[in-house]
């Protein structure tokens, strides 16, 4: 008997191959049947197994059997010899080659789901899930070796064994995870060998039986070789790799990811680690950051390099580091590098908050770029120094920009499309703008195939949303800001701008869930000044609409924090409408009156813009309404009234603050009120105008015009009040009134229309006693603070469309 076997798994006692398991059953049925047999398989795919399962068969029968295995390793003289004079069954394993006519051919090939499924249950003890088994044959191909070592978390086994390969073949493979196996030219360069010595190594590698059917690693054998290969000799192959592909003037991404980490240093490593980076910046800024900095470490030092590493940092939200390279460059000796450093670092600031020092470094920079340039540093900067002049109020100071363009800028599709942008903005503050949206919306459709890896103060997408916002068009500002979000303009840094954006559209358009699911997707990362500032206030909005007086004091805090941290500028008036509603219902209004002034100051300098300036007045307004400030919101309807003629939404918002005072005053017209909100909802303000009609249904004591208005604000928000079956109250109940029982809510009704606590008992035929203990259950309920919030939520709760 020989003893050329494989020790089997322990928990491999029986082949899982189902050709394996078939001759099992055949030699078991008639042991002493003759037999010549060639098992052919690369390794892994259970020779070895097999033939120690016939080895305990012929035992248990009795029967003399030669089973050779690994019979490849044998020259044709030893296995002639080994095999003379064998007269009972005769099994050889090995890997493949050609196979006598005489002899039976037995071919393994890969396992399917359903026997990788028989594996897992074998290994597991356990039936498998399907999935399990699904996701185990991708990753392994099927071959039994990987898939057995991958359940037992032994993968480091392939270790001993890829150190014994033979070189040749342990670099093809090595070549073939970092993605070069399928280059001809590029192997015989690296395995110095003519195109017909080729073959005879890829069959080899095919024979370790880590390779699919395509010749390529699969998966685990890619993990395999990648992380239990010899070390230096991965190193050597990968580093020899990209000295190839370099001199080729070849991509090197792929090979120069596989370097990362591995400590490689050098002027080749510099120079794949540089070049790799710059293919990545256009679509993964992260990892181009990681190659720049590995570039830097191996050597390269140089001007490209961290200008490379800095915008890489930036558009990846690195920005304490794309400041600190930045900056640096400032210094630099080079012209070309202190304009780049300039326009990194007035980009930075941009973002955190600093309008007014970012358009002076980019002024600078747009004056100082040479004509050997590449042009997009000084178009960039012209156009992004006057688009944040205008954001600071001053007007003119961007007007010269734009009138006087720098000497030595190509009219490059980045710079016309970017000087577009400018010229937008600033005719957004003259007159009624009436064609704002249109260039905004044109330079950011010019703007997107110009912008790959290129780094941002703003995106043309924003800046088209944040106008679409101050003018009452939702429809538009959606769309624009989905694009940049699925292209990834500007990169990580600005996904979380468009992302806030988005729920700030929704939040607008009362499409709370909608905002509420772009506010998490980026709840808990770090962000800058100005996305920390909208995204604050977009909880605060979410927590004001959704009458959540807790969460309203919880999100006040970070979002005055916030505002504190940034600027006042054109740009930011959105959030700081949305603090002044959350301040007066906080009773915090007077810390944010010195905002609120700049921010007028910065209007005014601008000639109190109406597309501008209408949205902070109508927020304002709110702001009134709840402090309970007749004067000024008389004062901020005034405003509204002269911007009225500019268009349909100013029109809109002065028609609805209107109806809002008479509302207050208790002498209003419903048609007029319905009429209003009506024209607020086909603006997308569904939540503004519900408000709008639920209030004047509380406040009036005709029971006809109540019912009108009511079945209004259930329209305008597109809910309807329904009850399950089986219950009492409302499916949709707001959030505070879903605590309170029947007769809170009875309560509730009546001191909301004015009633004294003795009168509201004479209604319900209780003392006023109880209905003060109802009030204050009610008060501990919603967590008021004291009456005048008290009231104030239960008037906002009840108005609601869905309310019981």
């Amino acid at each position: 008997m020989n003893n050329l076997l494989t020790q089997a798994s322990p928990f491999r006692t029986v082949p899982v191959h189902p050709a394996a398991r078939r001759l099992l059953d055949q030699v078991t049925a008639d042991p002493a049947a003759p037999l010549r047999l060639a098992v052919v398989a690369p390794g892994g795919y259970g020779k070895s197994v097999l033939l120690a399962a016939l080895d305990r068969c012929y035992r248990a029968a009795g029967v003399e059997a030669l089973l050779v295995d690994d019979a490849d390793r044998l020259g044709a003289d030893q296995l002639e010899e080994l095999l003379t004079g064998a007269d009972g069954p005769i099994v050889v394993a090995h890997r493949p080659a050609a196979v006598a006519s005489s002899w039976t051919l037995l071919q393994l090939g890969p396992l399917g789901v359903e026997d990788i499924a028989r594996l897992i249950a074998a290994v597991q003890g356990s039936p498998a899930e399907p999935a399990a088994a699904a996701e185990l044959h991708a990753r392994s191909g099927g071959v039994p070796r990987l898939a057995e070592r991958e359940l037992l978390g032994r993968l480091e086994d392939f270790r001993p064994e890829l150190d014994e390969l033979d070189d040749d073949v342990l670099r093809y493979l090595i070549a073939a995870e970092a993605g070069a196996g399928r280059n001809l030219d590029l192997l015989c360069a690296l395995l110095d060998r003519a195109p017909d010595q080729l073959p005879a190594i890829v069959d080899a590698a095919r024979a370790t039986g880590l390779l699919g059917p395509d010749d390529t690693l699969l998966p685990l054998a890619a993990a395999a070789v990648r992380d239990f290969g010899p070390p230096a000799r991965r190193l050597t192959t990968v580093q020899r790799l990209v000295e190839l592909q370099l001199a080729n003037g070849l991509p090197v991404l792929d090979l120069a990811r596989s370097l990362l980490g591995t400590g490689s240093s050098g002027a080749s490593a510099a120079a794949a680690f540089a070049a790799a980076a710059a293919e990545a910046l256009p679509s993964d800024a992260r990892l181009a950051t990681r190659l720049f900095e590995a570039a830097a470490e191996a050597g390269d030092r140089s001007a490209a390099v961290t200008a490379g590493w800095a915008r890489a940092a930036a558009l990846s939200g690195d920005l304490d580091t794309a400041l600190r390279l930045g900056d640096g460059m400032l210094g630099a000796a080079d012209p070309e590098t202190r304009v780049a450093g300039a326009a990194i670092a007035a980009t930075v600031l941009a973002h955190r908050g600093e309008l007014a020092r970012s358009a002076e470094l980019y002024h600078w920079a747009s004056r100082s770029v040479l004509p050997a340039g590449d042009g997009r540093s000084g178009a960039g900067a012209d156009a992004f120094a006057a688009i944040a002049l205008v954001g600071t109020g001053d007007l003119d100071g961007a007007r010269r920009l734009l009138d006087s363009p720098a000497p030595g800028v190509a009219p490059t599709l980045f710079a016309g499309a970017a000087t577009r942008m400018a010229r937008g903005i600033a005719d957004s503050v003259v007159g009624c703008a009436t064609e704002t949206l249109s260039t905004l919306l044109g330079a950011a459709a010019m703007l997107e195939p110009a912008l790959g890896g290129t780094l941002l103060p703003d995106s043309p997408a924003a800046l088209s949303a944040l106008a679409a916002l101050h003018t009452g068009e939702l429809a538009l500002a959606e769309p624009v800001l989905t694009r940049a979000l699925d292209g990834g303009i500007g990169g990580d840094l600005l996904s979380v701008r468009h992302r806030l954006l988005l729920g700030w559209t929704a939040m607008t358009a009362g499409d709370l869930a909608t905002a509420a699911e772009h506010r998490d997707a980026v709840a808990g990362r770090t962000l800058e000044a100005r996305d920390e500032l909208f995204f604050a206030t977009l909880e605060l909005g979410l927590a004001r609409r959704a009458s959540d007086l807790v969460g309203l004091q919880r999100s006040w805090h970070r979002a005055y924090q916030a505002s504190m941290r940034q600027q006042t500028d054109l740009f930011t008036l959105l959030p700081l409408g949305e603090l002044a509603i959350a301040a007066a219902r906080t009773g915090a209004y007077a810390k944010i009156s010195g905002q609120l002034e700049r921010a007028h100051s910065l209007l005014a300098r601008l000639g109190e813009p109406p597309l501008w300036t209408a949205t902070l007045v109508w927020h304002e307004l709110h702001a009134a309404i709840t402090l309970e400030d007749a004067d000024a919101a008389k004062a901020h309807l005034a405003t509204l009234a002269t911007h009225a003629h500019c268009g349909r939404y100013p029109s809109a918002l002065a028609t609805a603050a209107r109806c809002w005072l008479s509302v207050l005053s208790g002498t209003f017209d419903p048609d007029t009120i319905t009429a209003a909100a009506a024209e607020m909802h086909d603006l997308g303000l569904r939540w503004d105008a519900a408000r709008l009609a639920g209030q004047a249904a509380i406040r009036t004591s005709d029971r006809k015009a109540m019912v009108q208005l009511l079945e209004a604000a259930r329209q305008f928000q597109g809910t309807a009040a329904r009850r399950e079956p089986g219950t009492s109250e409302p499916a949709a109940a707001g959030t505070g009134l879903a605590a309170l029982s029947e007769r809170e809510l009875e309560v509730a009704r009546l001191v909301v229309e004015g009633l004294t606590y003795k009168q509201a008992g004479s209604k319900l035929f209780i003392s006023g006693k109880t209905v003060e203990h109802h009030m204050a259950r009610i008060r501990g309920k919603l967590g008021a603070a004291d009456r005048r919030e008290l009231l104030a939520t239960l008037r906002e709760l009840l108005s609601r469309p869905d309310a019981p």
